[in-house]
């Protein structure tokens, strides 16, 4: 067989690159399981550490936050330290993390645990894309993302499933158990088949990561607390926002004039990647807000179980799955990939419109058929998106590229999952006010007030019970229009796409002066 041309040969030689795979895809699988593994342990962990329904929050939000603050800086301490040498200790201590939240006595451990959780894996992800791409041919970049994609698309999906799952059958603890196997397997490879990585001796641009962190962590923080606390009627959230734009201000100029920002400002002379990040934030909010509104839809209103609730979504997965065997041959072949990001948009805005005619009595089938087309759709965007990001970004980079990608689609995610309950909750109160009025002593058959009375109790009941179905109907209606407007999201999206250049197009790749 004939060796690769030399403008084809990976940037790191590895002795075994499908077991470098199954390493770093198992550690970036398992730090996106951990995003939405633990939440349906949630109640079971309320009653076992003493903890408020307001207060046990605190377990979600804590690792979301951890995972934002440490993104940043993710690119220079690969460049300062090497990608194996980080990617190691973050799983090290990822694991432990685990073991030490699956052993919480109480709330403040576990939250402490579960902050340092997702501190480590905040690095898992980005390291591991980087990686995959240092040891692949760039001929096969596209296949590579496509294995990556399916990996990360595939842990929302199942987290729900695997959570309940462990949390039904054996104990909630071993939501964070379960990655300790899994975990050891992914260090093992790696120490073995990884070989010492390139380092670079970067100045650590303190005041840029400070500015980044916390405008990121008080932007995730005003996201996912803001339903809580009732938005800006709490003074909580004024902080944050208040936080979010002053460093948001600062950040942007300190950047656009340091010497030595955090994130190097030649990955924005290339506007592949520019419009990647925001390709990749609209993304993150129409995919993660749709995985977050499913499972309590399901439960509430249909009355599935938590296990019934998993795999109803799970079959979303063989979408992506079959996507992914697909795109990466098409991707390898020289297919525009701009057309399959288009084409992908389009497929989940077709799925969400089929969302919006449901009702109450909707069978099964319909909403496993619904899911396995948005997977497809998740599939068309989410790959080759992440081959067209990465295209013309030279090496030396791809850990700041990666470590932003994940970022964009981070944020995406956290207002997606946000924008989604806030419209979800104003429009069911909306909903409910006007069938309420359809609801009285007349339109149930008590046409005499005075008759009312003899029902007694019996007759509250009736009452109680219809405004049970008005709830039901205004919680549908409000689940619809999330539908209606994330479908419309994704196609005011596909425009971006026209502003995508082929690398055969004239878009030539970020060049060494720039870099330096």
């Amino acid at each position: 067989m004939a060796s690769p041309p030399d403008s084809d040969k990976p940037t790191v030689q590895v002795g075994s690159v499908p077991l470098v795979y199954i390493g770093i895809l198992l550690a970036a699988t398992l730090q996106v399981l951990d995003t939405t593994i633990a939440n349906v342990a949630v109640p079971h962990m309320q009653s076992s550490l003493n903890a408020t329904r307001e207060s046990v929050l605190w377990v979600l939000t804590s690792y979301i936050v951890a995972s934002a603050i440490a993104l940043p800086s993710a690119g220079w301490l690969s460049s300062r330290f090497g990608s194996r040498r980080l990617l190691i200790t973050s799983t090290v201590l990822f694991i432990l993390s685990s073991m030490l939240c699956g052993m919480a006595a109480n709330l403040e451990q576990m939250v402490l645990f579960r902050f340092i959780q997702g501190f480590a894996g905040a690095y898992l992800m980005p390291l591991s894309q980087t990686i995959m791409l240092d040891v692949t041919r760039p001929s096969r970049h596209g296949q590579a993302m496509a294995l990556f994609g399916a990996g990360v698309i595939m842990g929302p999906i199942m987290g729900p499933v695997f959570g309940g799952w462990l949390t039904e059958n054996m104990n909630w603890r071993w939501v964070f158990y379960v990655n300790l196997p899994f975990g050891a397997i992914a260090l093992l490879l790696m120490i073995t088949q990884l070989p010492p990585w390139p380092t670079r001796k970067l100045r650590f641009d303190i005041t840029g990561y400070a500015l980044v962190a916390i405008c990121v962590g008080s932007l995730q923080l005003l996201m996912d607390r803001g339903e809580h606390i009732d938005w800006f009627d709490a003074a909580e959230a004024w902080v944050y926002a208040l936080l979010f734009c002053c460093t948001a201000w600062i950040g942007v100029i300190h950047l656009a004039t340091s010497r030595n920002p955090i994130f190097n400002r030649a990955l924005w002379h290339d506007m592949n990647f520019t419009i990647s990040l925001a390709i990749m934030a609209v993304t993150g909010l129409t995919a993660y807000a749709t995985l977050a509104l499913m499972p309590p839809m399901l439960q509430q209103l249909f009355g599935y179980s938590v296990m019934t609730t998993g795999l109803v979504i799970a079959p979303r997965g063989i979408g992506v799955m079959l996507c992914a065997l697909v795109a990466g041959r098409l991707v390898r072949k020289g297919f525009d990939l701009r057309i399959m990001v288009a084409l992908g948009f389009t497929t989940i805005a077709v799925s969400m419109f089929d969302m919006a005619s449901w009702s109450l009595t909707i069978e099964r089938h319909h909403i496993v058929t619904a899911g396995v087309i948005q997977g497809v759709g998740l599939g068309l965007l989410f790959i080759p998106l992440n081959t067209l990001a990465f295209s013309t970004l030279p090496a030396p980079l791809r850990a700041d590229g990666s470590s932003l990608v994940n970022l964009f689609r981070s944020i995406g995610a956290s207002v997606g999952i946000s924008v989604s309950s806030v419209l979800l909750a104003r429009s069911i109160q909306t909903n409910h006010a006007e069938l309420a009025p359809y609801i009285s002593t007349e339109t149930i058959g008590i046409t005499d007030p005075e008759r009312a009375g003899m029902y007694g109790k019996f007759g509250e009941s009736i009452l109680a019970m219809a405004d049970a179905e008005i709830n039901r109907q205004a919680a549908m209606i409000g689940y619809i229009n999330d539908f209606w407007f994330m479908g419309w999201l994704c196609l005011a999206a596909v425009p971006l796409v026209l502003l995508i250049r082929r690398s055969d197009q004239g878009m030539a790749p970020v060049t060494a002066e720039a870099i330096h």
